[in-house]
């Protein structure tokens, strides 16, 4: 097992930075594109990103330390974002989920006091039993995973362009 909460906290507060410094003043063909149909642009997932810090991590949390393994946390909706109209910007959408990352990660420090707490077991409303370890490990894994489909979407918008580099870039193959 990989996990360590000191390093799993580095991760979480560094992510709203590494989103602002590649993102922010970025024109809109940049943060529009996409990969077809059904997928999200930059957009999209900074909205997701919201979401999930509004009604993901820290409730669930909560739920599993203060509720335990007695009935299923309620389910989160991963496309929420995407029935709301969406008037805000990118600089917003970043200093926005900045400010709720950075009180999720003190509401983060304060409820988990003790080692022992990531072993606290919940119910999640898919997959059954889980930990809190488990929890605050996918939190990170979920960052990673959205910087990089980011990352991607963007590549992605030159693919036709590169020419025959193309062979030599796997981001445009996945």
């Amino acid at each position: 097992m990989n996990f360590n909460l000191k390093e799993a906290i580095e991760i979480l507060e560094h992510t709203p930075q590494t989103l602002e410094k590649f993102l922010s003043g970025l024109s809109a063909g940049w943060l529009q594109c996409n990969e077809g149909d059904g997928t999200w642009n930059t957009l999209e997932v900074m909205e997701h990103l919201i979401e999930a810090e509004k009604n993901n991590w820290i409730p669930r949390l909560e739920f599993i330390l203060q509720e335990g393994k007695g009935e299923a946390f309620p389910p989160f909706d991963r496309y929420a974002h995407l029935h709301k109209e969406s008037t805000s910007w990118i600089d917003e959408k970043l200093l926005e989920f900045n400010m709720i990352r950075m009180h999720n990660l003190q509401q983060l420090k304060l409820l988990i006091k003790h080692e022992k707490l990531l072993e606290m077991r919940g119910e999640h409303p898919e997959f059954g039993e889980v930990k809190v370890r488990e929890l605050l490990s996918t939190w990170v894994a979920h960052d990673l995973t959205h910087i990089a489909q980011i990352v991607r979407v963007m590549a992605k918008r030159y693919r036709e362009d590169v020419g025959p580099w193309e062979e030599y870039l796997g981001i445009l193959k996945k």
